[in-house]
């Protein structure tokens, strides 16, 4: 695996690389193809954080870990990225069984005890007539993270969620 290692608002020093590239380097055998591993380290509210993005021709695996040591968030980050791999290896080995994918091994020996997603609930609601400001006090009252609403500014259906920094988003159907 080749890599691209980025620092922002720190410097990456020869030992970090290795350490990064030892840890990212134990996902090569769920490949047959060379990839190239795109890390971004960051320092954030007295936070190391680690975002890895490995794209490949068919998907892209991404993941992030935040933790006060650097060396821990690789050791989380690269759990992360396993994890998917693995739980995903099955959906993608039958998506893709017609086509070949030849960056991705599908002999390595996966536990079949992880779980796929599934739904696992299901929900019927009454849309209302609200503006914005109403829908994130309702969002707020429910402590849910994210609100579906009849938005009566822009007339459609709105999704309006809350962001990891905090701040709101809006989803508006057309």
């Amino acid at each position: 695996m080749n890599f691209n290692i980025r620092g922002d608002k720190i410097v990456v020093t020869d030992s970090i690389k290795n350490y990064i590239e030892e840890k990212i380097s134990k996902l090569d055998k769920y490949f047959k193809e060379d990839l190239e591993a795109k890390v971004l380290i960051k320092v954030a509210n007295g936070l190391q954080k680690v975002e890895v993005m490995i794209p490949t021709k068919k998907f892209t695996i991404r993941a992030e870990a935040a933790h006060s040591d650097l060396y821990a968030a690789i050791d989380k980050v690269q759990d992360i990225l396993e994890r998917q791999i693995r739980k995903h290896n099955t959906r993608i080995r039958d998506k893709y069984k017609k086509e070949i994918v030849p960056e991705f091994n599908f002999e390595v020996d996966i536990d079949e005890d992880v779980e796929v997603n599934k739904i696992v609930k299901r929900k019927t609601i009454d849309i209302k007539p609200m503006d914005e400001e109403e829908a994130i006090l309702q969002m707020e009252l429910l402590n849910h993270d994210f609100f579906m609403f009849k938005n009566i500014d822009e007339e459609c259906i709105s999704v309006i969620y809350k962001r990891k920094d905090g701040e709101y988003g809006i989803i508006n159907s057309k």
